[in-house]
């Protein structure tokens, strides 16, 4: 029988429930649908680090889980012999401003200082495969991005999970369970957690991407530009997106918001454009009070593990060990601004150098 209950079979609870069995726990997964079918069952899967700028302990933390990915989704693929769709391929950024391409250039010392030997940020005078036209002052190449295959990456994950002791029963109802637990649901986290939150604490952010039959060679970097993600993925589809929407009538319908980042990307790499769209994606992905995920103990027996609405499938091996170090009773090695206390703290305003 299980000491531990997860509830939710995205990558945040999947990456703690496999953590939490490296820990010695016999574990549960509960899904109220099927494995991924949330926020983690979407098309884009970037792994992108912050610019190496302006450095804080938030930019520390996701820049640890970059470099640690490689190493966690090749234990993942040997446990569940299943592919991840990861690779660590880099990422291009068309310039077409002076000013960001001035800015572009000035990281280049920052990458030196605050990135580990092996990885770098370079500004190119072109790449194959983008519009001359929408790169006229470089692009930015920079070797510590990754992509993944989300839909991939959970089927590989829940495998692990199952192969190493672990039970994931889907089709089960979101409730709360007795004894120790994990609230990783996502937006279905909101009912939950409103006893320990308040209301309408955790919300979600509408995204829609779609995924083409090819367009760019496997392998190829990541490519950024315009506000729209380029995703080349190891099976030879290419990925695009996405939409960050606050308001919507229909959380899972595509429409002219969808196109219009469409539109963008074929303008940048024009190869796109001949290719056929396999399927046109829409949902809804979860954010905290903050953009930054929340981690931490709600009361004696019940933990959180939601939000990072923008970098989940980046740093949730390492949410997943924050997870199983609390259960422990251990301090994990976290920055405070991820706990349910900071993110129900209003930010205090900070005052002006002239003030």
């Amino acid at each position: 029988m299980a000491n531990i209950t997860v509830i939710g079979g995205g990558v945040y609870g999947l990456s703690c429930a496999l953590a939490l069995l490296d820990d010695g726990h016999t574990v549960r997964v509960l899904e109220q649908g099927h494995v991924g079918q949330g926020a983690s069952g979407g098309l884009v899967g970037a792994l992108s680090p912050h610019v190496p700028e302006d450095w804080n302990i938030r930019k520390q933390f996701q820049l640890g889980a970059l470099i640690s990915a490689a190493a966690h989704w090749a234990r993942v693929e040997a446990l569940s012999t299943l592919p991840s769709g990861y690779g660590r391929v880099g990422r291009y950024m068309p310039l077409d401003d002076a000013y960001e391409a001035k800015k572009a250039r000035s990281r280049i010392a920052g990458a030196k200082r605050l990135w580990p030997e092996g990885f770098g940020w370079q500004v190119l005078e072109n790449t194959p495969g983008i519009a001359p036209e929408m790169a006229p002052f470089g692009v930015v190449h920079e070797t510590l991005s990754a992509r993944i295959n989300p839909r991939l990456a959970c089927k590989a994950l829940a495998e692990a999970v199952r192969k190493s002791g672990g039970e994931i029963l889907e089709n089960h109802p979101v409730i709360r369970p007795k004894g120790l637990s994990i609230i990783a649901a996502g937006v279905g986290s909101a009912a939950l957690l409103e006893p320990y939150l308040g209301a309408d604490r955790i919300r979600g952010v509408k995204g829609q991407a779609a995924l083409l039959d090819c367009g760019l060679p496997p392998g190829s970097p990541v490519i950024y530009g315009n506000g729209a993600y380029i995703i080349p993925h190891a099976d030879g589809t290419v990925a695009v997106g996405a939409t960050s929407e606050n308001k919507y009538d229909n959380a899972k319908s595509t429409d002219e918001k969808l196109d219009m980042v469409l539109q963008k990307a074929r303008a940048i790499v024009p190869s796109l454009k001949s290719a056929r769209i396999i399927e046109r994606h829409a949902g809804l992905r979860p954010r905290a009070p903050k953009p930054e995920a929340m981690l931490g103990r709600l009361d004696d027996s019940t933990f959180i593990a939601t939000g990072g609405f923008k970098t989940g499938f980046a740093n949730a091996h390492l949410v997943g060990k924050a997870l199983a170090e609390m259960v422990a009773g251990r301090q994990p090695d976290i920055p405070k601004d991820l706990s349910p206390t900071h993110h129900l703290t209003k930010r205090a305003k900070q005052p002006m150098p002239w003030q």
